[in-house]
């Protein structure tokens, strides 16, 4: 608002109705090893591993301080960014836009390279020149979507995998983000990343503070190899946690597409033992096994299994898989709630709905309000008594819907501006608390497949559903388009039955084998309709 007419990196509206930033130098620190980030996800490191450089900048007028976190990895060429904004003055300032990082490139013809699609066809890659103007690559649908990718490159047009100079940068985030990129009339370069401005409106009253989301960012002049293998090796040993960080994963088996919702444990366990004969080493339950959960109209919210299909609960259908030398893993949806659920009759207040408007539903569900504190505890409490009662090893974590209808009743009306990015803290508050909680655990995670496969998941899930589309030949692109950014061992795939449910198409078995060996390796079919060719085909592959 002060003479710079190129993408902004900050808007406030101040006290007074203006909407002036104007940024000074203060000063700055340096420090041996890695910032945090109060209640998001980020690289760590030791000291040996990182330097810090906080750079101060103020607006003298209103008393606005933006703290500007460079973390460098010299070893990987990878630098860090983030922002921390702090209210020093008198009056409240509401912050409408907060990037992460904005990048000034002053020359060079740079083309966008990003990762677009929708359900089932998730980060296809797609390169454009920069046009005299602005380009923009965001979601607002309060995931990171399955239509964009919070990761982006800017490459010049003769940049190949070995070769020619290229900039990447991915968003440690999880809801809505905005990257923006602008060719200026003096041919320069403009690329801003962050939280998107659209419907994020932050109060800060005098004293408080407000953090962005971490930007990780790397250049290379040797191509796409090594860019991806910066960030591969960077979200391997900094980003991921815990006792799946290096270790192998566990062969599994999903029931999803042997059975949907018709299941019940004889069904389950005759999976299982044909499985366990053919190597597989772990029975994952999908979708269905509690409350009335006989459809996608009903359950959600209400976490005790469902009796009638499992006679005498989880533990003897645990205990049968245990038995034929296999772990048992279970999926679960925690953000969303049925209208026909004892949980939404207790509590309507607890989901996202508008004052005095119908909501739209998404596969019959809504969003629960993550911003409220005490739907973060209770959704810890059922899910964390889960685990301590039952002999649990893997839990896929599902998130099936996009949001909208976005309120809280736990918050005034001037403040719901904050609430998309309240419910991303809480859903980082409650996968802390699972994961650390739980840390021999196996979590997966998914959002109606590949919604959600982004960096700041990767801090709490060593793995993500690639996408729902398991026809082995689409997946060549998914998983090629996701693999620029992110590590393959962080792609859930499987080998899934013929003709194949998404698309009818009828491929090889080795050649899905081949495929789902690019990621997290697994099966999700009924084994037992496989011919004696295909079961001693199945074997191999495990082997």
């Amino acid at each position: 608002g002060v003479g710079d007419y190129r993408i902004n990196s900050v808007s406030v509206i101040n006290a007074d109705g203006s909407d002036a930033a104007d940024w000074r130098y203060v000063g700055y620190t340096t420090s041996k090893g890695k910032y945090a980030i109060p209640g998001m996800p980020a690289l760590y490191g030791e000291e040996k591993d990182a330097d810090t450089l906080i750079v101060e900048l103020a607006d003298k007028v209103t008393g606005l301080h933006a703290f500007l976190y460079y973390s460098v990895w010299e070893e990987r060429d990878i630098i860090t960014r983030c922002v921390k904004f702090v209210n020093q003055g008198t009056d409240a300032i509401v912050l409408t836009k907060a990037a992460s990082m904005n990048l000034d490139l002053m020359s060079g013809d740079w083309e966008l390279m990003h990762f677009h699609g929708r359900h089932n066809l998730e980060r296809q890659m797609e390169r454009v020149p920069l046009m005299r103007g602005k380009m923009t690559v965001d979601s607002v649908r309060g995931a990171s979507s399955h239509q964009h990718n919070p990761f982006a490159i800017l490459c010049s047009k003769d940049t190949t995998e070995e070769a020619g100079p290229c900039y990447g940068t991915a968003l440690v985030y999880s809801g809505n983000f905005l990257i923006e990129a602008e060719k200026d009339q003096m041919g320069q370069t403009r690329l801003t990343v962050g939280i998107n401005s659209q419907r994020f409106a932050w109060t800060l009253e005098a004293g408080a503070e407000f953090w962005t989301p971490e930007a990780v960012m790397t250049y290379s002049s040797e191509g796409f190899e090594k860019m991806s293998s910066n960030f591969h090796h960077t979200f391997r040993e900094h980003l991921c946690r815990g006792k799946y960080k290096h270790e192998r994963r566990p062969v599994l088996i999903n029931n999803w597409e042997a059975t949907y919702f018709d299941f019940n444990t004889e069904k389950i366990v005759k999976i299982a033992e044909k499985a366990a004969s053919l190597g597989v080493e772990m029975m994952v339950l999908d979708d269905g096994w509690f409350g009335t959960r006989n459809d996608d109209n009903q359950g959600l919210g209400d976490w005790t299994v469902n009796c009638e299909k499992l006679p005498g609960g989880l533990d003897p259908l645990i205990e049968q898989i245990n038995a034929l030398g296999m772990k048992f893993g279970l999926w679960i949806e925690p953000e969303m709630v049925n209208e026909n659920s004892q949980l939404y009759r207790t509590h309507p207040d607890w989901a996202l709905t508008l004052p005095g408007r119908k909501p739209a539903m998404g596969r019959n569900q809504l969003v629960l309000d993550l911003s409220r504190p005490e739907v973060v505890d209770y959704l810890a409490g059922v899910i964390g008594k889960l685990l301590r009662e039952h002999h649990i090893e893997y839990i896929k974590w599902d998130m099936n819907r996009s949001m909208s209808d976005v309120y809280s009743r736990a918050f005034p009306a001037e403040q719901q501006g904050e609430i998309m990015h309240r419910y991303m803290l809480g859903v980082y508050a409650l996968a802390e608390r699972l994961t650390q909680g739980f840390p021999e655990v196996l979590f997966e995670g998914c959002a109606g497949g590949g919604g959600r496969f982004d960096a700041g998941m990767l801090c709490y899930y060593p793995q993500i559903w690639c996408s729902d589309d398991t026809d082995a030949i689409e997946r060549l692109t998914i998983q090629h388009g996701t693999s620029f950014g992110y590590p393959v061992c962080t792609m859930g795939a499987h080998v899934s039955a013929c003709p194949n449910h998404q698309t009818g198409r009828t491929t090889p078995i080795d050649t899905r084998a081949v495929v789902a060996m690019s990621g997290t390796f697994g099966y999700e079919l009924d084994l037992g309709k496989l011919k004696r060719a295909e079961c001693t085909a199945v074997k191999k592959q495990i082997k």
